[in-house]
């Protein structure tokens, strides 16, 4: 299997690293971003508690903190990348570059990405390359490594843009990020659409519509689906009580959580948790 760099990235081949890691068809998380590609096999990948079909020419993109686990049917072959967030830090002027590619915006129905035909070659080829750098003796193997992961993110977006029917203005796809960025930073406490709509110098009107021309919600909704998502994700933890799990969300009590996940879910947490582990 490939080796662990010292500035944090693996490279590996499926099948290796499914024989070093027994246990990903239980729900876990990474505090690194976790890519994988899949030249042969099927079965299925659940991330964030929706499940998606596996495919050959798929690739599979997790940002840090997201829950997913993995079922297998037959003979499964392809690629995995782990690479720490601060891997190109010193590479790129820009600390958040990377988050502006559409797949690393930690929504799951976007992290899944069909390559056409023309481009799994590509893609395969650029990761043939990365085990060689990774496992040989050259110079400057690990920009290289960079210079390869960042050829393969936009390749991929290239190859996934040219797929869509139309394309959105660029303004609109820098509001949309900058609105997620901000319910990742603060969902816990801003849960009013008007709260954003400040941030962003819009009217909550504006949110709301545009909301709903880019992702058919409201803001509202996503800001909702952020905080149901983050209790299903503590709750994979059975160490965690339910009152603990509350009062990191900060709802007022126990019983308002109960009630609030119960609505939107259609089970209790503690129901939700016997399913999943």
């Amino acid at each position: 299997m490939g080796k662990q760099a010292p500035e944090d990235i693996l490279v590996a081949r499926f099948t290796d690293y499914l024989a070093a890691h027994h246990d990903i068809r239980f729900p876990h998380r990474h505090s690194f971003y976790h890519l994988a590609y899949f030249t042969k096999g099927g079965g299925s990948h659940t991330i964030d508690f929706e499940r998606f079909p596996v495919k050959a020419g798929q690739l599979y993109f997790m940002v840090p903190g997201q829950v997913h686990s993995w079922f297998f049917e037959g003979t499964i072959e392809g690629y995995v990348i782990n690479v720490a967030g601060g891997f190109f830090n010193s590479f790129l002027q820009d600390a958040e570059y990377i988050e502006k590619f559409p797949f690393f915006s930690g929504a799951s129905a976007e992290d899944v990405v069909q390559l056409p035909g023309e481009a799994t070659h590509t893609v395969v080829q650029l990761f043939e390359k990365m085990l060689k750098e990774l496992n040989g003796e050259e110079a400057y193997s690990h920009d290289m490594l960079r210079l390869l992961l960042l050829e393969m993110f936009v390749q991929v977006s290239r190859a996934n843009r040219a797929g869509l029917a139309t394309q959105e203005p660029s303004h609109n796809y820098v509001l949309l990020r900058n609105f997620r960025k901000l319910v990742e930073q603060h969902y816990m406490q801003l849960r009013l659409p008007k709260d954003y709509a400040a941030l962003l110098y819009v009217t909550p009107n504006y949110l709301n519509a545009f909301c709903r021309h880019m992702l058919g919600k409201s803001a509202g909704e996503i800001i909702r689906d952020r905080i149901l998502l983050e209790a299903k994700r503590l709750l994979i933890n059975a160490d965690m009580s339910i009152a603990a799990i509350a009062y990191q969300l900060s709802f007022t009590d126990n019983s308002y959580f109960t009630k609030f996940f119960k609505k939107y879910v259609g089970i209790t947490p503690e129901e939700f948790r016997k399913n999943i582990i």
